[in-house]
Parts: structure tokens; C-alpha cells; sequence
């Protein structure tokens, strides 16, 4: 590919780690938020702009090789927050690239695309495993964001790589992490394997580390080219001494989404907080 990769929520925290890693895998990365880069590093190009200003978009997308768009409400917020930045976003990314030219758009889902799933006491969950079934209007967004992949790809031949991520976080805290965990290394190493595989086409993966306790198949994503090099048990004997071993009862540990299933995250309540 030639031309930088466009790389949007830059400042977040996956996007910190990627602004990083990308380079050192030769990638040069264009990167893309609504404030400015706290740390850019000497002749990084950088962009302040809002991925839902079809404008700023065509913009920003001038040029790129490809785009890994990370930007939008990281969480569960307000209807109106989350359609607004997770889904009108992606719509516009995803146009600014056609329009462009643009080959290859790889999307941030979730696991809470399918957050009411209940998770498997043996076995892997593939990514075509039931329905969606979003646990929260986040969880929402990452579904239409895959639909969007979907419709871009099979309507106007984009390459679109959907990645269902888990606990991107530098470490796991708790002892839903040791199945979920998705390493900093292991965040570029996916990244960098979506950006590289061959003509895939639409593609959804789960994004998650080689973790032994994981409940995810990532046979599809080990067929882009990502092979996990991190794995959750390192951290399972401190964790599990303080947490105890997770209950599947525990609407926390029996879903795919965890807490977000539960009464804490119904929608009222942060209509309230708004």
C-alpha cells in the first residue's frame, strides 16, 4: 500500500497504542481526533477533526491507503450521543473512503455487539454464533457498524475488517479479563494483520489475545494473518486469589457482555447522568 493509514480517535486509549506500534511495523499513520495529539512525535502527521463532517472526512481521507477507524462514545451513553458519533460516523467514514478511493476500512466493533450471548461453559463461540444480541445501546452502534462494513463492502467492494474487541487494556483487573483480555502487543499485531490480509473482503473477528481461559474462536482472525502472542493466565493466580474463580451463574461472568447486561447500564439511567 502506499499512502498513510488514516487513524482515527488517535488520542484514545487503543489509539495511543497504535500510533506506536503501527510505525514500528512500517505503517506511516495519519492521526485523526477531535483534540489535538498530547504527544505527537517528531513529523507525525495529525489531524484535528470530527469523523461526522463529511467535509473534514474527504479531507482527511485524501491520499490514505487505508483507514482504522476507532473514533466514537467508547461506552454506554445516551441514545443521542451513541447513534450520532458511533453510527453517523462510521457512515461518514465509510463514504469519505469510498469516495476517495480508498481501498481497505478496518472498523472497531465489540464484544458487546453480542453482550446478551450467553457465554459457553465448553467450547468457542465463532463469530457467526446466533444472532447479535447488543447489551446496550453501545452494543447497538457496534452492530449497525458492522452492517455498515457489510453494506460497503458487498455494494461497493471495500475490503472491510470488523474486529470484535474485548478488554483492550494494558493488564487484566478483573477475572472476566482472563478470558477477554486483548494485550497492547496483540491490539497492533490484529490491527496490523487486517491491514495486510489479502483481498478479505468483509470479514468479522473477534479481537482477543491467546488467552487460556477465552471463550472466543479466533480461527477467522488467525486467517487474516494475527497470531496472539499475549495470554491472560500470567494473571490468573494474583487475580483469582482475590476474586475467586468466576461464577457463570454471575450475569458478569455468564454473558459475553458482562457487566453491561446487567441493571446498571439500562438506558434510563444515563439519560438521567446526561
Amino acid at each position: 500500500m502506499s499512502g498513510p493509514v488514516l487513524l482515527t480517535g488517535a488520542v484514545g486509549r487503543i489509539g495511543a497504542v497504535l500510533r506506536g506500534g503501527l510505525p514500528e511495523r512500517g505503517w506511516a499513520v495519519r492521526s485523526l481526533d477531535v483534540v489535538p495529539l498530547p504527544d505527537p512525535r517528531p513529523g507525525e502527521e495529525h489531524v484535528v477533526a470530527d469523523v461526522t463532517d463529511p467535509a473534514a472526512m474527504a479531507e482527511a481521507v485524501s491520499g490514505a491507503s487505508a483507514v482504522v477507524h476507532l473514533a466514537g462514545v467508547s461506552g454506554e451513553s445516551t441514545w443521542a450521543a451513541i447513534s450520532h458519533a458511533n453510527i453517523d460516523g462510521t457512515h461518514c467514514v465509510l463514504e469519505a473512503a469510498r469516495r476517495a478511493g480508498v481501498p481497505r476500512v478496518v472498523l472497531a466493533s465489540s464484544n458487546h455487539a453480542t453482550g446478551f450471548t450467553p457465554r459457553p461453559a465448553s467450547g468457542l463461540l465463532r463469530e457467526d454464533d446466533g444472532l447479535a444480541r447488543p447489551d446496550t445501546f453501545y452494543g447497538v452502534s457496534k452492530v449497525a457498524v458492522e452492517a455498515l462494513g457489510a453494506l460497503y463492502a458487498d455494494r461497493y467492494g471495500l475490503d472491510v475488517v470488523c474486529l470484535r474487541i474485548g478488554t483492550a487494556a494494558a493488564e487484566p483487573t478483573t477475572t472476566r479479563h482472563l478470558s477477554t483480555w486483548l494485550s497492547p502487543r496483540d491490539q497492533v499485531s490484529l490491527v496490523d494483520a487486517a491491514l495486510r490480509a489479502p483481498s478479505p473482503g468483509f470479514a468479522v473477528v473477534w479481537g482477543v489475545s491467546a488467552n487460556t481461559r477465552g471463550w472466543w474462536d479466533l480461527t477467522a482472525a488467525r486467517a487474516l494473518g494475527y497470531e496472539p502472542a499475549d495470554d491472560a493466565e500470567a494473571y490468573a493466580a494474583a487475580l483469582v486469589g482475590v476474586h475467586g474463580e468466576p461464577d457463570l451463574a454471575d450475569p458478569v461472568h455468564g454473558r459475553v457482555g458482562g457487566e453491561f447486561t446487567t441493571a446498571d447500564f439500562d438506558a434510563e439511567h444515563f439519560e438521567e447522568r446526561a
